[in-house]
């Protein structure tokens, strides 16, 4: 017998007054599915997440989270999710111990449980030397990283993260993604995942793009990417307003700008690659890149990822 998905939701919408910030999105995550749910801003990604961590009801339609309904059954789905928000929630006024403390007492752990966890979540993150510092003396990685470890801290079946690694280092952001990715492996925990760096939701094993609060795209990314079923020629140039108009006439199609200069999108690269290579004489690189997932949003979208 099949296991009952993790998130099971029909119909499920959301409305502020005439506005309708999520129109009736039907959706099934697996357990131990690490799944992508991905749009621009305004798109119903936070909405969606609110209602599924039972913060806010729905304007219609139904969504079961760890087999129990976010209506009927809230306090049950609370008891089984883990969540990590935009914005900080911890208590800049206690130590990072004490803010885990905290935690482990609303979920009714024994002081002997609450410590060994608390000392398990501050080694994976490394912050046991921080233990006693005033979380309003840590750096915002620090915050984020303690965010994290609370959320995990009561071991539980599904966790929400809404931008967990928004305006985090590099460093920083590796380092909790391997976490993460270990979380799913190790102990099978589902997660769902909003983000704003788009690459990051690659290893996710399926994704979602949502815009103007419904799905408009569902599955996994390489399979996405397969159908866009478009390549895309870079003219790497710091001066892309003196090859625009030769980019034009060379491929007859219209050349969009991108951080490296120009990129045109083709059926066939091995095609046009060759009308372009006269460029580089003039100092301009050119190169074929395959479809990115970040590719894929924007043409479902229409927006880039920095309006995400």
């Amino acid at each position: 017998m099949a296991a009952a998905p993790a998130i099971a939701v029909a119909g499920l919408g959301r409305d502020y007054g005439r506005v309708r910030a999520v129109d009736a999105i039907d959706l099934e995550v697996q357990p131990g599915e690490f799944f992508g749910f991905l749009g621009p801003n305004g798109a119903g990604k936070t909405t969606t997440i609110r209602m599924l961590t039972t913060l806010l009801s729905p304007s219609r339609g139904e969504a079961r989270v760890a087999g129990s309904d976010v209506v009927d059954d809230a306090l049950a789905v609370r008891r089984q999710i883990g969540v990590v928000f935009q914005e900080t929630t911890l208590d800049l006024d206690l130590t990072a111990e004490e803010n885990l403390r905290f935690c482990t007492r609303l979920y009714g752990l024994s002081r002997r449980e609450s410590k060994a966890r608390i000392d398990e979540a501050l080694r994976l993150f490394g912050l046991s030397e921080r233990r006693h510092a005033r979380v309003r003396s840590f750096s915002g990685g620090m915050r984020r990283a303690l965010d994290l470890a609370r959320g995990i801290l009561h071991r539980p079946s599904i966790v929400f993260l809404d931008e967990p690694t928004l305006g985090l280092d590099p460093g920083q952001r590796r380092r909790i993604w391997a976490f993460l990715q270990k979380l799913v492996a190790e102990h099978g925990t589902t997660l769902f995942l909003t983000t704003h760096y788009l690459e990051e939701a690659d290893p996710c094993d399926r994704v979602a793009i949502v815009d103007h609060g419904q799905i408009v795209a569902l599955g996994q990314p390489d399979e996405l990417k397969r159908n866009l079923g478009r390549d895309r020629i870079d003219v790497r140039t710091e001066r892309p307003d003196v090859f625009l108009a030769s980019v034009r006439e060379l491929t007859g199609l219209e050349p969009q700008r991108a951080q490296h200069g120009l990129s045109v999108f083709v059926d066939d690269a091995a095609t046009v690659l060759p009308k372009l290579l006269p460029l580089t004489a003039q100092g301009a690189e050119v190169g074929v890149t395959h479809p990115t997932l970040e590719d894929v949003f924007v043409d479902l979208t229409g927006r880039s990822r920095e309006a995400a």
